[in-house]
């Protein structure tokens, strides 16, 4: 597969929020951006001027006229982000990520990441930055803008800072009550982050942890529910499995691993959201949970009544 360097005016109106008639009446007017032309005098632009467009849109929206940013220099416009940096620290952090994906650039991830750090503890940061992040990526994604690789050197890294807390949180961990959860995602499902960021949490709050990962079989929950009673399940359901087929796993999983004992899953992601509520309430052992606020606020109630 090709790394995508070459970008229409299109691809730049999605990465920037710029619109394309703006881009165009910027360039004729300013020169802001010069960029080269097909045989059929198509623009095509390259990493330099995606870079500096997202600079560019960054202090646009700061308020800048755009006369006077056409007229800075690349240090005189590096200086201004600097200093407006400090004021909109979450929205120059994405605009210096999505910079670092498309130059594979783990540096400027790592360096971005550590101003954050400095001023943020990591739930704040994953949800205002991370999360935000990757809701963007993954329009960008679906539009054809970015390609595959993009979005898996980014998702990567941030799996790699979440994998580095879990371990903080593991060692700092103080026991909330008996309760062991258990997190996996189903057979064919490969969106991590959700899930381990989920662990993190749980984590936090005072419980243990089994941490399975990634396309897990169904009938490999029995191992667990042969050593320990008391356990939740909990499993991130993006895009599997298919709408169609939820209730049969769901059917499944409660004729398989739980038999006629109780053993509660708790279900997130946007497949597991369009679930009939009504066919749940017949099944107590599913929780749909729809966001990470509701999951802490589901583990507190959860610590509170096993003290």
């Amino acid at each position: 597969m090709q790394v995508k360097t070459e970008f229409s005016i299109k691809d730049l109106e999605n990465l920037s929020g710029v619109k394309a008639h703006t881009i165009r009446i910027w360039e004729k007017r300013y020169n802001l951006l010069e960029p080269d032309r097909t045989d059929t005098n198509i623009r095509k632009y390259d990493l330099r001027h995606l870079k500096k467009l997202l600079n560019v849109a960054f202090l646009y929206n700061e308020g800048h006229k755009i006369s006077k940013i056409a007229e800075l220099g690349e240090s005189e416009i590096q200086n201004l982000i600097k200093e407006q940096s400090e004021r909109q620290k979450e929205i120059y952090a994405i605009q210096s990520f999505k910079q670092a994906m498309f130059a594979f650039d783990s540096q400027l991830f790592s360096a971005t990441y550590k101003k954050l750090t400095a001023e943020q503890p990591f739930n704040e940061i994953f949800f205002q930055v991370f999360l935000p992040l990757l809701e963007e990526i993954g329009l960008l994604w679906q539009t054809g803008t970015i390609d595959p690789a993009h979005e898996r050197f980014i998702s990567e890294l941030i799996k790699q800072k979440i994998i580095i807390h879990i371990e903080e949180a593991q060692s700092e961990r103080k026991t909330a009550g008996p309760t062991l959860f258990t997190l996996y995602l189903p057979y064919g499902e490969i969106h991590e982050i959700g899930l381990l960021y989920a662990n993190y949490e749980i984590l936090r709050a005072g419980f243990k942890t089994i941490y399975l990962g990634a396309n897990i079989p169904l009938d490999n929950l029995k191992h667990i529910r042969s050593h320990h009673d008391d356990v939740i399940f909990l499993s991130y359901f993006t895009v599997t499995p298919e709408r169609g087929a939820l209730e049969d796993y769901l059917t499944n999983y409660q004729n398989e691993i739980c038999g006629k004992t109780p053993c509660e899953i708790w279900l997130m992601g946007q497949q597991a959201q369009a679930l009939d509520k009504k066919s749940l309430a017949k099944n107590r052992n599913v929780s749909i949970i729809s966001s990470i606020n509701q999951l802490t606020s589901k583990l507190e109630s959860l610590k509170i009544s096993q003290i």
